[in-house]
């Protein structure tokens, strides 16, 4: 049986190849994250491929932002492939109309805080306000949770802070910026590895390159699955 909690993200360029590799995985994942990178080339029929005839979860990894209507319209239409998760932008406008367009199903709506990407210096020159990232995370996953978010999105780093909200209670918390022990960070900046995330609290962590550019993307998989289940796992070094 696999652990769901371990989600690899596709981010190859194409549905042929994410389709490629997830055969290549075979039965050691069974949670897949497409994202932006592929919406032109097949992401959304690789996503209903993998789910109707692999059984596959999927994580539609969109990020979506817009007017109250917009959100509705679209999530309501993608909602409609029988997807586990998507996300959209944490500013509770944002998520209320999400969830409004996802009732009725089963799809998760996972508000995204601060991108893992980024750094203070980033934030100063996207004039978002000042404050150290962790409060600014906090403060977001708290309003996008209160405003019906079914989970969010946040770094491994901030996890536990989130954990600790009342208003997470129930709610997924699900961390990008994972990589295995000895692995590069690539465009990550916030980040933790696998069994680090699970112990700070994460209920999915989502791992990319260390797998697809793995030379057995198979066996790294099965790693971090293992890593996930170690002892470290258990607690978080603080």
């Amino acid at each position: 049986m696999t652990d769901d909690r371990l989600i690899v993200a596709l981010d190859v360029p194409d549905a042929l190849s994410g389709l490629k590799l997830a055969q290549e995985i075979g039965d050691a994942v069974g949670f897949y994250k497409i994202g932006l990178g592929m919406l032109a080339t097949g992401g959304l029929g690789l996503a209903n491929e993998l789910i109707q005839d692999h059984g596959k979860r999927i994580f539609l990894d969109m990020k979506l932002f817009d007017i109250s209507a917009t959100i509705e319209a679209a999530v309501s239409r993608l909602a409609r492939f029988d997807l586990d998760f998507l996300t959209v932008h944490g500013d509770p406008h944002v998520v209320r109309a999400a969830k409004e367009g996802a009732s009725g199903t089963e799809l998760k709506i996972l508000a995204v805080t601060v991108l893992t990407s980024l750094d203070r210096e980033d934030l100063d020159a996207c004039l978002i306000r000042a404050g150290k990232i962790p409060d600014l995370v906090v403060d977001r996953a708290g309003r996008a949770l209160d405003a019906g978010a079914d989970g969010v999105i946040a770094s491994p780093q901030e996890a536990r802070l989130i954990r600790a909200l009342p208003e997470a209670a129930g709610r997924l918390i699900v961390t990008p910026g994972v990589r295995p022990f000895g692995s590069g960070l690539g465009d990550q900046k916030r980040v933790a590895t696998p069994a680090e995330a699970i112990a700070e609290g994460a209920d999915h962590i989502v791992v990319g390159r260390p797998v697809w550019q793995s030379a057995d993307p198979r066996s790294a998989a099965l790693s971090i699955t293992e890593e996930m289940n170690s002892p470290q796992a258990k607690t978080p070094n603080r």
